[in-house]
């Protein structure tokens, strides 16, 4: 048993893991040990506002390069991702001033739209945002096509110190929103910054390449532009589907629910932060590498989703049997509705943790426009669940139960689709 446990632990695929993970779980003890502490500092309601100015940023964020970096791992060539990285720079840049212009002009028709009068101020912080997640997003694609993972978890387990220490210092002085939400602002383009100088301190050994490889990035643009046209829409909707809670409890049922909400997203997130996200990460570029030997892709997908449903079992069932109980026990007794709330979202949790090597798999099975399509959907019912929960029942509780029923749903159904596009491409591989 010994000896198995020793082979399957030097493969490069499980060390690699293995390395993401064990940054990725330092950053987490670090958050655990100090959200209870913050939870106590800020209050329920200044984590409703932090959670209001995430939901904004989380739907612009993820789009500030319109999904360009996560093509820089699927060349062979390192000059030619190069070329996409400088492409996902310059449109990080124009779309920061677009937004900031934007911003600029229609600020007070915006917040009125939308409701947004408790963080006006911090709309002006967007644009920076994008400046940085672009950056941060750039910097993260290098990193895990030239597999320097060990830099990647050295610097979540720093930044997570950094971030959290932050809350904590500024708060013995000053425990109000207008800390979280500049805190929160920062935070991406801090993480970027000391990718970066890890990156150079690396040395990472230049491949002897010609200029036959190079690209313009008008060539480039065109090549790769199924991520603008199907993954950027995709990420944008499948954001708006995990904000929208927010922004819709907070016009609903005022900023309290809205930070029992964000209280849980973050709980419910660690798994994946711990284990998913790594696997994740590690699996794109061995998927990718798989495709282009005609490997069976259907087989890696399996192993890798039966692999987090043995791990993920536990950390999920856990929340769900005792989920009250426990945020009350550790993050105080005005986080016991919380602990409701969370019950429905471990259960579309677990599954979303699962999908995490088929989600990964889609733009290697060129899959990406039926992921569009998928997500449109998702958020749709997803809306009517919070609407029906509001309108039906007068219930925060039952919105949150509906929306996690249909995340649980929905993520069953995507596992399954993204198994059988993968066993039609093997067939083709085949021929």
């Amino acid at each position: 048993m010994k000896s198995k446990i020793k082979k399957i632990s030097k493969k490069p695929f499980v060390r690699n893991v293995i390395v993401m993970a064990t940054g990725t779980v330092a950053a987490q003890f670090v958050n655990l040990f100090l959200q209870p502490i913050i939870t106590r500092m800020y209050g329920p309601e200044a984590y409703g506002l932090m959670g209001v100015f995430i939901a904004i940023v989380a739907l612009v964020g993820p789009i500030a390069a319109l999904t360009y970096p996560i093509a820089i791992v699927l060349p062979k060539s390192d000059i030619v991702a190069k070329g996409l990285i400088r492409l996902s720079l310059y449109i990080t840049t124009v779309i920061a001033l677009v937004v900031g212009l934007i911003l600029l002009f229609f600020n007070h028709l915006i917040v009125n739209l939308f409701q947004l009068n408790n963080i006006a101020p911090f709309l002006y912080l967007v644009p920076l945002v994008i400046l940085f997640a672009g950056f941060l997003q750039v910097t993260e694609q290098w990193l895990i096509r030239t597999k320097q993972f060990r830099i990647t978890a050295k610097v979540k387990f720093y930044h997570a110190i950094l971030v959290n220490g932050s809350k904590v210092g500024i708060g013995l002085l000053h425990p109000v929103a207008t800390v979280l939400i500049i805190i929160t602002a920062i935070g991406s383009g801090v993480k970027a910054l000391m990718m970066i100088a890890y990156v150079k301190k690396a040395n990472y050994p230049t491949r002897n390449e010609t200029d036959d490889n190079q690209i313009s990035i008008a060539e480039l643009f065109k090549k790769h532009r199924d991520f603008p046209l199907f993954r950027a829409p995709q990420v944008l909707l499948n954001e708006a589907s995990q904000s929208l809670p927010i922004l819709m409890l907070t016009l609903f049922f005022g900023p309290a629910s809205a930070g029992f909400y964000t209280i849980c997203r973050s709980v419910i997130s660690v798994p994946s932060a711990l284990i998913g996200k790594s696997v994740g990460d590690v699996f794109y570029p061995r998927i990718a590498e798989a495709s282009k030997n005609k490997e069976n892709l259907t087989l890696l997908i399996k192993k890798a989703t039966i692999g987090l449903g043995m791990l993920g079992i536990i950390p999920y069932g856990v929340i769900i049997l005792f989920g009250p109980w426990l945020f009350s026990f550790v993050f105080g007794s005005d986080w016991g509705m919380a602990g409701e709330y969370a019950r429905w979202l471990a259960l579309a949790g677990f599954f979303s943790f699962l999908n995490k090597p088929g989600i990964r798999a889609l733009p290697v099975l060129n899959a990406q426009a039926f992921h569009l399509i998928y997500t449109v959907f998702v958020l749709i019912i997803r809306t009517i669940a919070i609407v029906v929960g509001y309108y039906f029942f007068s219930s925060d509780l039952v919105a949150v139960a509906l929306f996690g029923l249909s995340g649980a749903v929905f993520n069953t159904l995507l596992m399954l689709i993204v198994i059988s596009i993968s066993k039609r491409n093997d067939k083709l591989n085949q021929r």
